[in-house]
């Protein structure tokens, strides 16, 4: 297996990585506003949360990671997206949700939420699949439940 990511027991990492997803959450529930107020209610630097905030994902209780939240600049050009989605169709993600900003500078930010479940490979080889795509910049996980 040849994987950026691992799935590994929180009782042999350190407690800041379990501490970084509690902001996450924290920020995410609106109970916080700011990033400031929500590390110093858990505990750790703001430094530290920055550090593994793009890294450090909890998975859903009894199934393992059934959606998926990628991050991406397109270039302003016809079929760009599309390519995309049949990428992500071939490697058996059904697309939930599309975000795409208007273009600034001929390029535009979308974000797509996908269900993972019947995913033919890893995550990571998705991303890669889709920074070989011309026009795609940047494909990044966000977030996996």
């Amino acid at each position: 297996m040849n994987s950026e990511y691992l799935i590994v027991s929180k009782t042999i990492v350190p407690d800041y990585y379990e501490k970084v997803i509690q902001v996450r959450e924290l920020l995410r529930s609106g109970k916080v506003k700011e990033v400031s107020e929500a590390v110093k209610i858990i505990g750790i630097s703001r430094s530290t949360y920055y550090k593994y905030k793009d890294h450090i994902f909890r998975t859903s209780e009894g199934d393992l990671g059934k959606k998926a939240v990628l991050s991406m600049m397109l270039a302003h050009e016809k079929g760009v997206l599309g390519r995309v989605l049949n990428s992500l169709s071939e490697y058996g993600a059904n697309i939930i949700t599309i975000s795409q900003n208007p273009p600034i500078g001929n390029r535009a930010s979308v974000i797509i939420t996908m269900d993972i479940t019947t995913l033919i490979s890893d995550i990571s080889s998705v991303i890669s699949g889709l920074e070989k795509i011309d026009g795609v910049e940047n494909p990044t996980l966000i977030d996996v439940e």
